[in-house]
């Protein structure tokens, strides 16, 4: 079993998934900085200082993380940041989520108008994504560790 979720090609299909959706998160991200500080904001988790840096880098982060999947290099760096970033999207959906706080998660530029019910139910689909996400992240990391003979 561990030979076939280590397999080369199961690792190319999830650098290739990790790098299109990491891209694709970016792009719209980086049409907009003030849509995803605004995003940022509503996550109650980040000082307002902070929040224009992210908004800048954040999505140059994912664009160059997808584009070395997608590329095959620094592969192990790649993966272990947007592993780092999408454990900060679990954590930071998860505890608005908990609270019943309904936010726009800004994953992929910004929603139109929604109900809280819908806002909520899609966080809670967010969350699921993430970490559907993030089992590729440890699937890459596993199969692109130094074995020692």
């Amino acid at each position: 079993m561990s030979r076939w979720l280590l397999h080369p090609r199961l690792t190319l299909l999830a650098r290739l998934a990790l790098g299109v959706t990491f891209i694709l998160a970016a792009l719209p991200k980086l049409a907009d900085p003030p849509s995803l500080a605004k995003a940022i904001w509503g996550y109650q988790l980040v000082p307002a200082l902070a929040l224009n840096p992210m908004a800048l880098v954040l999505p140059w982060l994912e664009l160059l993380c997808g584009l070395a999947l997608l590329a095959g290099a620094w592969v192990r760096a790649a993966a272990l940041w947007v592993g780092t970033l999408l454990l900060a999207f679990v954590l930071g959906l998860a505890l608005n989520l908990a609270q019943q706080r309904p936010i726009d998660c800004g994953c992929f530029g910004t929603a139109g108008p929604r109900t809280e019910a819908e806002r909520l139910a899609d966080m809670r689909w967010d969350l699921l994504r993430d970490l559907g996400l993030l089992l590729l992240v440890a699937q890459v990391l596993a199969a692109t560790a130094q074995r020692k003979p």
